[in-house]
């Protein structure tokens, strides 16, 4: 019986494929709903404890872990190749396992972890930029890398680091096209300010008309002024005028 802590083992129990409703029975007791195919044979479904499930998923080697799939009395290699939570609340609703054969090659996703501290955010106060993270590989399943490290002590501006300039050898073969970029330095982009004469044009130019306007506004009530003063010059002679 698998332990709490055990990742090499997971124990399953056979379950009538059906419908959702059949599904959701199955997690109401406490286990998920699992398919497990490959190896030249058919298709069963299973039950088995997420809990169990989770602890491999988050092992260092995370979906690629491999280990005995135990059904009763039958016990085989098996991977996890898909998985499906629950969008809310995050719990594991589903998985999809493949039974290994060993003396067989597979084709996985490997995480790639970078190594070292580049030159180029040490000494030039660059920032360096990751481009790529997980490689596909092929291999046997015993050789399977828990992460593919990649050297980027070296890495200054102009410089980056590719697939192929990963170390390889005869045991993985790697299937990402291997000029792709893994990472290099770059640095912050700067905001582009104005000049401070062209900020200085651009503020001046919608003022300019506002100057004229305020000044036509004077003039204008100016002149009215003096009319009315003229007017009114005008009307006091001719009262004079009368009284004589």
């Amino acid at each position: 019986m698998a332990t709490a802590t055990d990742i090499s083992i997971l124990e399953a129990q056979k379950r009538e494929p059906g419908t959702k409703n059949a599904a959701r029975r199955v997690r109401v007791g406490g286990k998920i709903p699992a398919v497990v195919y490959g190896a030249g044979k058919e298709a069963a479904s299973v039950a088995v404890d997420p809990r169990q499930v989770l602890r491999i998923l988050r092992s260092e080697s995370g979906h690629n872990t491999i280990f005995d799939l135990v059904i009763e009395n039958d016990r085989v290699k098996t991977m996890i190749v898909d998985w499906q939570f629950e969008p809310i609340k995050g719990t594991l609703l589903h998985i999809d396992l493949q039974r290994i054969a060993m003396d067989k090659k597979l084709t996985v996703t490997v995480p790639v972890v970078l190594k070292g501290e580049a030159a180029g955010v040490k000494t030039e106060g660059g920032i360096l930029e990751q481009l790529l993270r997980e490689i596909e590989i092929e291999c046997l399943p015993a050789d399977i890398p828990k992460n593919i490290e990649v050297d980027i002590s070296h890495l200054v501006f102009g410089v980056e680091v590719r697939v192929k300039d990963i170390p390889h050898n005869e045991k993985l073969k790697f299937l990402t096209e291997e000029n792709q970029m893994i990472a290099h330095i770059t640095t912050v982009k700067e905001e582009v300010v104005a000049a401070p004469e062209v900020v200085a044009d651009a503020t001046a130019t919608p003022a300019e008309p506002e100057v004229i306007k305020k000044g036509k506004q004077e003039t204008e009530g100016e002149g009215e002024s003096e009319g009315d003063a003229k007017g009114k010059g005008k009307s006091e002679k001719a009262e004079k005028k009368d009284k004589k």
